[in-house]
């Protein structure tokens, strides 16, 4: 369906709204564990669009997450937007901080990436462009730092809060995602029990989902060893 809006976007030469389509395909593929998926569509939505601010933007947060060395490249596209727009609230109070946030993450430094993201507790429920749902990447980013961290309280509080607020994510896929992370916090602070449930809400969640998305295989062999 992405691949039919980036086509349809292209053939009436809408090039940027094309790489946007083709960049939100690099995100999802890159949160769900896809990485070559990932820079693939990130690669496609540069060619595209290679000085669209939206679309450098998102591209440097897919290829963050895709890890193995992007982050290099992210970090260039982080540092060019920094200085290209200073002034701009959402830029410098919401993404910049999460994507540097994902870039700490990749380095190994989860309170580094705590530090960064303090700067968007105060916009994180709010609704970015250039999504419709508000997507709390800075809250969900915060709780894998506290993950990496070996803090499963202060993470479990983080997810919580995605889907305490599940009517400013509605499907934007943090929203399920966030339930994964839930599980995977209680299962670091020891209480399998709620682990449990966590995971069952993710899989009921995606009951249709094709078997072999990764981040899903990953939740499914975490929540066998709690049997």
């Amino acid at each position: 369906m992405s691949q039919h809006a980036v086509d349809s976007a292209k053939s009436n030469d809408a090039k940027e709204t094309a790489a946007i389509w083709a960049v939100n395909q690099a995100l999802r593929e890159a949160e769900f564990g896809n990485a070559t998926q990932a820079r693939q569509f990130a690669s496609a939505a540069l060619a595209l669009a290679p000085l669209g601010r939206d679309v450098q933007l998102l591209a440097a947060l897919a290829l963050a997450l895709a890890r193995a060395g992007d982050s290099v490249t992210a970090q260039k596209f982080v540092d060019k937007l920094n200085s290209d727009f200073p002034l701009s609230t959402i830029l410098q109070h919401y993404w910049l901080p999460t994507v540097q946030a994902e870039i700490e993450l990749a380095h190994g430094n989860p309170t580094r990436a705590i530090e960064v993201l303090h700067s968007a507790s105060t916009y994180e429920l709010g609704d970015p462009p250039q999504f419709q749902p508000g997507t709390l990447y800075p809250v969900y980013v915060r709780g894998q730092a506290y993950l990496q961290a070996g803090n499963g309280t202060a993470a479990a509080e983080e997810f919580q809060k995605i889907i305490d607020h599940r009517g400013i994510v509605l499907n934007f896929p943090l929203g399920a995602l966030a339930h994964a992370g839930l599980a995977r916090a209680y299962a670091l602070s020891g209480d399998a029990a709620r682990a449990k449930g966590a995971y069952q809400d993710f899989f009921a969640l995606w009951k249709d989902a094709d078997p072999d998305i990764p981040i899903l295989k990953e939740a499914k062999a975490e929540y066998a060893k709690l049997q």
